[in-house]
This record gives C-alpha cells, sequence and structure tokens, in this order.
C-alpha cells in the first residue's frame, strides 16, 4: 500500500497549488485574485476554494501519515480528503453562469486535448486517486 499512499500524498500536495495559481503566479493569478475586473465577493469565494484545497491537503497528509500503521480505513479517509477539492472542481460546471475562465482570456488559454488546462488537471489527478484505491485493495487482497 506505500506505492499508493504516495500517488495520494502527491495528489494532496496538488491541493496547495490553487493558493499558487490564483494568488502567487503573476501569469494564472491575473485571471483569479489579482483580476481587477472580479468583485470583491467573487475574490472571497476564489479564497475560500484555495483555502479548502490546502486544509483538504493537510488532512489528506495527517491521515496518510499520522497513522503507524497505515490501515485501510485511514488510507481511504485520507484518499477521500485529497479527492474532495478536484471532485469539487470537476462537478462546479453544473452550476449555471459559470466557466472554466473568464471570456476576456479566452485568447490566452490553452486547451490541451480539448480540456482547459483545469479541468485536465482534476480530471488527471481523479484518475491517479482511482488507481491509487485500486492499487490498495489489489494489494490488500492479494495477501
Amino acid at each position: 500500500m506505500a506505492f499508493a499512499k504516495w500517488i495520494v500524498a502527491f495528489v494532496a500536495v496538488y491541493g496547495f497549488g490553487g493558493v499558487l495559481a490564483d494568488f502567487v503566479i503573476p501569469a494564472t493569478a491575473r485571471m483569479h485574485m489579482k483580476n481587477p475586473h472580479w468583485p470583491p465577493h467573487a475574490k472571497f469565494h476564489n479564497g475560500q476554494t484555495m483555502l479548502m484545497g490546502v486544509f483538504a491537503g493537510i488532512l489528506s497528509l495527517c491521515c496518510l501519515f499520522a497513522v503507524h500503521p497505515l490501515t485501510l480505513p485511514w488510507f481511504f479517509a485520507g484518499l477521500a480528503a485529497a479527492s474532495l477539492y478536484w471532485i469539487g472542481l470537476a462537478f462546479a460546471q453544473l452550476f449555471p453562469g459559470t466557466a472554466w475562465h473568464d471570456p476576456e482570456f479566452d485568447a490566452d488559454v490553452s486547451h490541451p486535448l480539448g480540456l482547459n488546462p483545469q479541468q485536465l488537471l482534476g480530471y488527471l489527478l481523479c484518475l491517479l486517486l482511482v488507481i491509487a484505491a485500486g492499487l490498495a485493495l489489489w494489494m490488500r487482497y492479494k495477501n
């Protein structure tokens, strides 16, 4: 289960990436927290979302590394915590009026595989978590 644990930890650490992408890195922060066209309430919710990614990542890492030995229930608790941010990202488009990026940035955003970069990243990280879950279960029932 060690390899599966490190996959989940990798995804958990990516939860901190929202702060970097939306607030720190100038090229992407200009589309989010540094966007002068965003109203304060939109920035409030972006801040909330960034912190949810950080807190979910910390919770996941605590579940994975604070319990010795790591049991399957604690592993899946860590996996669930790591998945929260990315599942939320994947389903956010269900709300009317949402978009992967603001129209003013259409020309600046590439679409690898026909997907928005956030969308592709979120799907890939969720896929990694599914693989980690499968590996953990396979290792558990293989023995």
